[in-house]
């Protein structure tokens, strides 16, 4: 078991190897600060999808939902650095309505841990059609990859964009050309 103290030291010896003095006035502070952010930005390792979307209201509805502009920040498991994005998420519900902000706390849930975009597409329709059972499920996620911008080809306009789609937005060609079009 790794322990608080174990991380700590992980950081200094990270700083030592760059060439920095971890005792320097600014940085004294900084291994802490570090392990505090990355509890923070990897929380979801600790969430359950199921529990986050349990909470849903008989709504007679047979017509696509869509959550659209969940603005996420996640961390490529490649480089360790982050990637933010948008992500829109439909379904069509069977008889039972999920909670509006469970939606954007389900992408949450996904985003933070260590991840790769296609991944974090493919796991929030999953827990979508896992947990809701839904007629149909589509997920859109358009990011900005710091791994990519800020090092190796240093493209920091380039936007990865990935969709999944299960269900009628799969198979249903209209259900997923009506998707498309209100996500694009």
């Amino acid at each position: 078991m790794v322990t608080k103290d174990d991380a700590i030291d992980a950081v200094k010896t990270l700083l030592a190897h760059i060439g920095e003095d971890d005792t320097r006035e600014g940085l004294i502070d900084t291994p802490d600060r570090v392990l505090r952010a990355w509890t923070e930005i990897t929380a979801g390792y600790h969430e359950d999808p199921a529990k986050i979307l349990s909470r849903t209201f008989d709504v007679p509805c047979d017509e696509m939902i869509i959550v659209r502009g969940i603005t996420f920040y996640s961390t490529c498991e490649h480089h360790l650095l982050p990637f933010i994005g948008e992500a829109s998420v439909a379904y069509i519900p069977t008889e039972r309505v999920v909670g509006l902000s469970k939606i954007p706390r389900l992408v949450e849930c996904f985003a933070k841990r260590l991840q790769v975009q296609e991944r974090l597409t493919q796991e929030i329709a999953n827990a979508m059609m896992e947990h809701l059972n839904p007629v149909g499920v589509g997920v859109v996620i358009k990011a900005k990859h710091l791994c990519m911008g800020c090092r190796g080809v240093k493209q920091p306009n380039a936007e990865m964009v990935t969709s999944a789609t299960i269900g009628a937005f799969r198979y249903n060609t209209a259900a997923r050309a009506e998707f498309m079009a209100l996500v694009t």
